[in-house]
C-alpha cells in the first residue's frame, strides 16, 4: 500500500485555518527547562513551534538510537520519505548511509542518527516535495533541539553530514570541501568530525 502524500492547503483554506482554527501550544520544554531523557526530549519535540517549518511538515522528525551512544551522526533535515516514516535516514540518502555503515563494519543500532532540523522544509512542485535549504533564522531556532541531544547522549563524537549539519553544530559556517576529514573541537570539548 502507497500512502499518500500530504497536500498543502489552497492559500484560502490556510487564511481560514489562521484565523479560526485554535494556535497550536509551544514545546513544554522551554529554554529555561531542561529533558531528564531522550524520550522525554523527543515527546517535547513534538509540539516544536520554534520555527514556521513544522507548519507544512506531516510530523517532527527526532533522532534515533541508543541514548549513551558515543558517536552521533547529523544530517541536515528529514527528506519526504523521513517526514511521511517519522524516522531519521531511511529514505534514499538513508540507505546510502546504512550501506556506508555497513561496509565500515558499524552496527546502525550501536549509534545515534538526527537531523539538525527536526521538520521538512520543501517547496511543492506538482505532487512532489522538493527539498529546500533551512535559512539562518531556522538553523539557530532548531540548534536549541540538537543541543539538548548532545547533553544528553554525550557522545564521544559528533559526525557532520554536510555543510548545514557542521553549522548548526558548530555555530559558523565552514567550508566543508576544505575542512573534510578534519576533526573540530566544539566548545565543551566535543569533537565533530567533518
Amino acid at each position: 500500500m502507497i500512502a499518500k502524500m500530504p497536500t498543502t492547503p489552497a492559500p484560502h483554506h490556510a487564511k481560514v485555518q489562521a484565523k479560526h482554527w485554535p494556535k497550536p501550544q509551544p514545546a513544554e520544554i522551554s529554554e529555561e527547562d531542561d529533558a531528564s531523557s531522550i524520550s522525554e526530549l523527543r515527546e517535547a519535540a513534538k509540539g516544536c513551534r520554534r520555527c514556521p517549518l513544522w507548519r507544512d511538515a506531516t510530523q517532527t522528525v527526532f533522532g534515533e538510537g541508543p541514548d549513551n551512544a558515543k558517536v552521533i551522526f547529523v544530517g541536515e533535515q528529514p527528506g519526504d520519505q523521513e517526514d511521511l516514516a517519522g524516522q531519521p535516514f531511511v529514505g534514499p540518502a538513508g540507505k546510502v548511509f546504512d550501506a556506508i555503515l555497513y561496509d565500515a563494519g558499524v552496527d546502525r543500532l550501536a549509534v545515534y542518527v538526527t537531523n539538525a532540523f527536526k521538520h521538512f522544509k520543501f517547496e511543492p512542485r506538482g505532487k512532489r516535495r522538493i527539498h529546500s535549504k533551512p535559512n539562518a533564522g531556522e538553523v539557530q531556532a532548531c540548534r536549541w533541539w540538537i543541543d539538548q541531544e548532545f547533553d544528553l547522549i554525550k557522545p564521544n563524537l559528533a559526525v557532520a553530514l554536510g555543510a548545514t549539519a557542521a553549522l548548526s553544530l558548530l555555530g559558523k559556517a565552514i567550508p566543508v570541501t576544505k575542512m573534510r576529514g578534519q576533526v573540530i573541537e566544539r566548545e565543551g570539548g566535543l569533537r565533530v568530525f567533518i
